[in-house]
């Protein structure tokens, strides 16, 4: 019986010359990439985190015709950046990044230090974010990982460990420093995150067009899609509750969420998770109880919301209730808006899809696709 011959592993350098000439003919005209300025290439790189360039192109150009500068995100409420930042999802990058640049005028005079332990220590920005940031914006010899990168040198070099696993995040950064060549580190870190965006994707991977078809295992074994390794996936749990739309007089009653956790500093429609074997009702009362109304207030059923979030999924039952002459106590984070001024708060997903689910129609999920950061096997084109 003949047997598959698997060629040796190729030295990492060994990849860096026909990738750089491969990356020279295809590379694709991104704004920031016009004269790698740092701040443009760090806004870049925390959006594209999780997300599609599809999806960021539009998201950037907005960004950066609101905010031209560490200083113009540093000056802005941070209510104005979350507003900037609605719909890419994972709140807390902008959050962070309303903390790094406060923290880039107070510290280096409005401008992104060059050095990486520098570029760590600021809010939001891990190993990561500042390899790509020194490397893409400063060309300093620098490696990245992310979920292109991982992939690609999974499938090249045929890693035995799952991506997730410790042993296999120290081989992909191990291998991503050794595969750097002396010169031209911007060219090839871009190169490496390209050719998994456009070539080696998680299904179906371009093979025949692929500049290291010639050294990749993972090709040379026939089973290049079962490359990166992966842990098995945890199913996610589900966590149901309530949400109540109050209206009074045309308009909508909402609140903000804390600063820190799930949303933070986002506007929201009241909402509540069921208190252990606590039904559907007995949590509406709560929460009518929560927000100064009497609990006995009659509501009215307005559909089911549910909602994927990275650890789980959300299912609320939606209630609407209209009050007469009832009063809410004031409270600094509350407000009454109609459905226009509503279109000008930060909001989250969730409650836009709570509207579309009252007027009765199901929403088209316009959730960013997502791309794995540096801890994933899988992830969309970049």
């Amino acid at each position: 019986m003949s047997r598959r011959l698997t060629p040796d592993r190729p030295p990492p350098r060994s990849i860096a010359a026909p990738l750089l000439t491969w990356f020279a003919r295809v590379r694709r005209p991104l704004p920031w990439r016009r004269d790698y300025d740092p701040y443009q290439v760090w806004i870049a790189e925390v959006m594209l985190q999780q997300t599609q360039v599809e999806t960021v192109l539009p998201y950037y150009a907005r960004w950066m015709a609101r905010f031209s500068s560490p200083r113009a995100v540093a000056r802005a409420p941070l209510e104005s950046v979350l507003k900037a930042w609605e719909g890419l999802g994972y709140y807390s990058r902008a959050r962070n990044l309303h903390r790094a640049a406060k923290a880039i005028v107070e510290r280096h005079g409005g401008a992104l230090p060059d050095d990486v332990e520098a570029l760590r220590a600021l809010p939001g920005i891990g190993r990561y974010t500042a390899g790509a940031i020194a490397s893409i914006a400063f060309n300093q010899r620098e490696p990245v990982v992310d979920g292109n990168v991982a992939r690609v040198l999974s499938r090249v070099f045929a890693l035995p460990d799952a991506v997730r696993s410790p042993a296999g995040q120290r081989a992909l950064w191990r291998l991503a420093e050794q595969a750097l060549p002396p010169r031209r580190p911007r060219e090839f870190n871009e190169a490496l995150m390209e050719l998994g965006a456009l070539i080696c994707r998680p299904r179906r991977p371009g093979c025949p067009a692929c500049p290291l078809s010639g050294l990749c295992l993972a090709r040379a074994s026939g089973a290049p899609e079962r490359y990166p390794l992966a842990a098995p996936r945890r199913p996610r749990p589900e966590r149901r509750g309530v949400m109540i739309l109050v209206t009074r007089e045309g308009r909508l009653l909402v609140r903000r969420r804390p600063r820190r956790g799930l949303w933070g500093g986002l506007w929201e429609f009241p909402w509540t998770g069921l208190a252990g074997e606590e039904g559907a009702g007995a949590a509406a009362r709560r929460l009518l109880a929560e927000l100064g109304l009497p609990a006995d207030c009659p509501t009215r059923a307005a559909g089911v919301l549910r909602h994927g979030l990275t650890h789980f999924e959300l299912a609320l039952t939606l209630r609407s209730v209209h009050l007469g002459l009832e009063r809410i106590p004031a409270a600094s984070a509350r407000r009454w808006v109609t459905e226009a001024e509503l279109a000008r708060l930060p909001m989250a997903r969730l409650s836009h899809k709570a509207l579309a689910v009252r007027d009765g129609y199901a929403p088209p999920d316009r959730r960013p696709a997502r791309k794995s950061g540096i801890l994933t096997g899988k992830a969309p084109r970049r």
